[in-house]
């Protein structure tokens, strides 16, 4: 049944490839200043500059929880996954950082998110944030007119276990357009075949979220910020995807990579009619 999930117009998919344009410019702006002791608020700051110059507004700013949701960002850092609060903390040479960021421009949602190094990190951490992009593009990859939510879950799914890690099971991907949370979830794990069939569209925003230990989880003491319960490292990319009779339609990239940052592949945007992978 999807009575849930709302197809998009072409008219609406270029308002949401808008909203996704700014986004990755807020997301780039916040990657851009990453480094040894910048503050985690600094990099929030970075994002808010884009989205105001931009006259965009920030999704994630008051969404409901054990108190409204203070900042624009989530940046979490090491074993944090998701819903960090940026704040005091200063990032360290060797720590990853994970930044999320929600955009609104003209009444529809941007969400992506990217994970990079700070300075020189260890070999397992490297292969992590390889591993996990590599992930969301072979996600992005199944998001194929007539295939299943199933299928996109399972590709993900396959391709960070077969590397030694492992998926949440708590937290998914889901549909988004005038809400950021949207139907059909989509989470990191499932079966071929399985769920809700693709159509021209659906617009889902993709985000692999891996550990590199158990995939328990735990929440901290603010409520808000997600860790992994064995505090060894996790990974979180996402984009916001468009299937379209072409194929997937990466809604959240720029025309131009940013320079300087590492992953700045990530932020390539291709033509539906083209491959996906990097």
């Amino acid at each position: 049944m999807n009575s849930g999930v709302v197809l998009k117009s072409e008219r609406e998919l270029e308002a949401m490839r808008e909203a996704g344009r700014v986004n990755a410019l807020a997301l780039s702006a916040a990657a851009a200043i990453v480094r040894p002791g910048i503050t985690t608020s600094k990099i929030d700051e970075a994002a808010v500059a884009v989205l105001r110059e931009h006259m965009a507004q920030a999704a994630f700013l008051g969404v409901p929880g054990p108190f409204p949701y203070p900042a624009t960002t989530t940046v979490c850092v090491n074993d944090e996954l998701v819903h960090a609060i940026p704040g005091k903390r200063r990032l360290k040479e060797g720590d990853i950082v994970s930044i999320d960021c929600g955009s609104i421009v003209d009444g529809f949602v941007g969400d992506s998110a990217i994970t990079i190094p700070v300075g020189q990190v260890s070999s397992k951490a490297e292969h992590l944030m390889e591993v996990t992009l590599d992930a969301l593009v072979i996600g992005i990859e199944q998001m194929i007119e007539g295939n299943r939510t199933g299928d996109i879950s399972a590709a993900i799914q396959s391709h960070v276990e077969a590397n030694g890690f492992n998926v949440v099971r708590e937290y998914t991907g889901h549909g988004v357009g005038r809400h950021m949370h949207e139907d059909p979830q989509v989470p990191n794990y499932g079966s071929p075949g399985k769920g809700i069939r693709l159509r021209p569209g659906m617009t889902i925003a993709l985000e692999p979220m891996v550990l590199a230990g158990s995939p328990e989880t735990r929440t901290l003491p603010d409520g808000w910020a997600v860790a992994s319960a064995d505090g060894h490292l996790t990974a979180h990319f996402e984009h916001t995807v468009a299937v379209t009779s072409d194929g997937p339609r990466v809604l959240t990239a720029l025309d131009t990579p940013p320079e300087g940052i590492r992953y700045n592949r990530y932020f390539v945007n291709r033509p539906a009619s083209e491959k996906v992978r990097p």
